[in-house]
Protein backbone atom coordinates (compact mmCIF):
# COMPACT_ATOMS: atom_id res chain seq x y z
CA UNK A 1 0.00 0.00 0.00
CA UNK A 2 2.89 2.40 0.78
CA UNK A 3 4.45 1.86 -2.66
CA UNK A 4 1.09 2.75 -4.00
CA UNK A 5 1.04 5.61 -2.22
CA UNK A 6 4.27 6.94 -3.13
CA UNK A 7 3.89 6.38 -6.65
CA UNK A 8 0.69 8.64 -6.35
CA UNK A 9 2.68 11.13 -4.67
CA UNK A 10 5.19 11.06 -6.77
CA UNK A 11 2.77 11.45 -9.58
CA UNK A 12 1.34 14.46 -8.24
CA UNK A 13 4.86 16.22 -7.17
CA UNK A 14 6.82 15.20 -10.38
CA UNK A 15 4.25 17.04 -13.16
CA UNK A 16 4.62 20.34 -14.92
CA UNK A 17 1.75 22.10 -15.83
CA UNK A 18 1.89 22.83 -19.89
CA UNK A 19 -1.65 24.54 -20.49
CA UNK A 20 -5.52 25.21 -19.63
CA UNK A 21 -8.09 25.33 -22.36
CA UNK A 22 -11.15 27.24 -22.71
CA UNK A 23 -13.32 24.92 -20.15
CA UNK A 24 -10.72 24.95 -17.47
CA UNK A 25 -9.45 21.18 -18.12
CA UNK A 26 -5.61 21.65 -16.59
CA UNK A 27 -2.67 19.78 -18.81
CA UNK A 28 0.39 18.21 -17.59
CA UNK A 29 3.62 16.71 -18.20
CA UNK A 30 5.89 14.47 -16.03
CA UNK A 31 9.39 12.22 -16.90
CA UNK A 32 9.44 8.92 -16.13
CA UNK A 33 12.06 5.83 -16.08
CA UNK A 34 10.68 3.18 -18.54
CA UNK A 35 12.91 0.04 -19.33
CA UNK A 36 15.88 3.14 -18.36
CA UNK A 37 14.68 5.46 -20.63
CA UNK A 38 13.04 8.30 -19.73
CA UNK A 39 9.86 8.81 -21.21
CA UNK A 40 7.37 12.15 -21.17
CA UNK A 41 4.22 11.31 -20.01
CA UNK A 42 0.87 13.48 -20.60
CA UNK A 43 -2.35 13.77 -18.70
CA UNK A 44 -5.33 16.31 -18.09
CA UNK A 45 -6.96 16.97 -14.70
CA UNK A 46 -10.41 18.17 -15.83
CA UNK A 47 -12.61 21.07 -14.27
CA UNK A 48 -15.04 19.95 -12.39
CA UNK A 49 -16.44 15.81 -13.60
CA UNK A 50 -14.34 14.26 -15.88
CA UNK A 51 -16.14 14.42 -19.09
CA UNK A 52 -13.62 13.17 -22.22
CA UNK A 53 -16.20 15.24 -24.78
CA UNK A 54 -15.13 18.81 -23.31
CA UNK A 55 -11.51 18.30 -24.87
CA UNK A 56 -10.74 20.23 -28.13
CA UNK A 57 -9.26 18.37 -31.03
CA UNK A 58 -5.79 20.19 -30.96
CA UNK A 59 -5.40 18.61 -27.06
CA UNK A 60 -6.24 15.21 -27.49
CA UNK A 61 -3.54 15.55 -29.84
CA UNK A 62 -1.00 16.60 -27.79
CA UNK A 63 -2.58 14.13 -25.02
CA UNK A 64 -1.65 11.39 -27.92
CA UNK A 65 1.76 13.01 -28.29
CA UNK A 66 0.31 14.11 -32.09
CA UNK A 67 1.65 16.89 -31.39
CA UNK A 68 4.90 17.53 -30.05
CA UNK A 69 4.35 20.72 -28.92
CA UNK A 70 1.07 22.17 -26.27
CA UNK A 71 -1.26 24.76 -28.06
CA UNK A 72 -0.56 28.09 -27.20
CA UNK A 73 -3.71 30.35 -25.90
CA UNK A 74 -3.37 32.85 -29.18
CA UNK A 75 -3.56 29.04 -31.26
CA UNK A 76 -6.61 27.99 -29.11
CA UNK A 77 -8.32 31.72 -29.64
CA UNK A 78 -7.93 31.01 -33.30
CA UNK A 79 -9.12 27.37 -33.82
CA UNK A 80 -11.79 28.30 -31.95
CA UNK A 81 -12.99 31.53 -34.16
CA UNK A 82 -12.36 29.57 -37.03
CA UNK A 83 -14.68 26.77 -35.47
CA UNK A 84 -17.71 29.15 -35.15
CA UNK A 85 -17.01 30.88 -38.69
CA UNK A 86 -17.13 27.40 -39.95
CA UNK A 87 -20.64 26.54 -37.95
CA UNK A 88 -22.33 30.08 -39.07
CA UNK A 89 -21.43 29.10 -42.57
CA UNK A 90 -23.04 25.73 -42.05
CA UNK A 91 -25.74 27.14 -40.64
CA UNK A 92 -26.25 29.70 -43.72
CA UNK A 93 -26.13 27.23 -46.27
CA UNK A 94 -28.66 25.05 -44.52
CA UNK A 95 -30.93 28.30 -44.74
CA UNK A 96 -30.23 29.07 -47.88
CA UNK A 97 -31.32 24.87 -49.20
CA UNK A 98 -34.22 25.16 -46.97
CA UNK A 99 -35.29 28.77 -48.97
CA UNK A 100 -34.27 26.55 -52.54
CA UNK A 101 -36.72 23.91 -51.21
CA UNK A 102 -39.40 25.98 -50.63
CA UNK A 103 -38.78 27.95 -53.95
CA UNK A 104 -38.85 24.56 -55.87
CA UNK A 105 -41.63 23.07 -54.19
CA UNK A 106 -44.33 26.05 -54.46
CA UNK A 107 -43.20 26.09 -57.97
CA UNK A 108 -42.97 22.41 -59.36
CA UNK A 109 -45.46 21.16 -57.11
CA UNK A 110 -43.17 18.14 -57.58
CA UNK A 111 -44.90 14.59 -56.18
CA UNK A 112 -42.42 12.63 -53.66
CA UNK A 113 -42.64 8.98 -54.10
CA UNK A 114 -39.80 8.47 -50.95
CA UNK A 115 -37.81 6.70 -53.84
CA UNK A 116 -34.32 7.87 -55.40
CA UNK A 117 -33.34 7.52 -58.66
CA UNK A 118 -31.57 4.70 -60.22
CA UNK A 119 -32.81 1.39 -60.98
CA UNK A 120 -35.51 -1.31 -60.12
CA UNK A 121 -34.20 -3.93 -58.40
CA UNK A 122 -37.71 -6.01 -58.54
CA UNK A 123 -37.51 -5.61 -62.48
CA UNK A 124 -33.83 -6.06 -62.48
CA UNK A 125 -34.63 -10.06 -61.05
CA UNK A 126 -37.61 -10.83 -62.63
CA UNK A 127 -35.02 -10.83 -65.84
CA UNK A 128 -33.60 -13.84 -64.62
CA UNK A 129 -35.30 -17.53 -64.30
CA UNK A 130 -36.70 -18.24 -60.73
CA UNK A 131 -36.47 -22.17 -61.27
CA UNK A 132 -35.02 -23.62 -58.40
CA UNK A 133 -34.11 -20.12 -56.66
CA UNK A 134 -35.54 -18.74 -53.19
CA UNK A 135 -35.42 -14.98 -52.56
CA UNK A 136 -35.71 -13.82 -49.08
CA UNK A 137 -37.18 -10.40 -48.27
Amino acid sequence: MSKLLARIAGYLSNRTMVGVDKVGNRYFTRTEEIDGIMKEKRCVIFKGEGDPTSLSVEWICWLNGQRKRAPTPEEQMELEARRELVKQNVALLKQEEEERRAKEGSSHKAKSTGKTGGPDLKSFIHQFPTEGITFFH
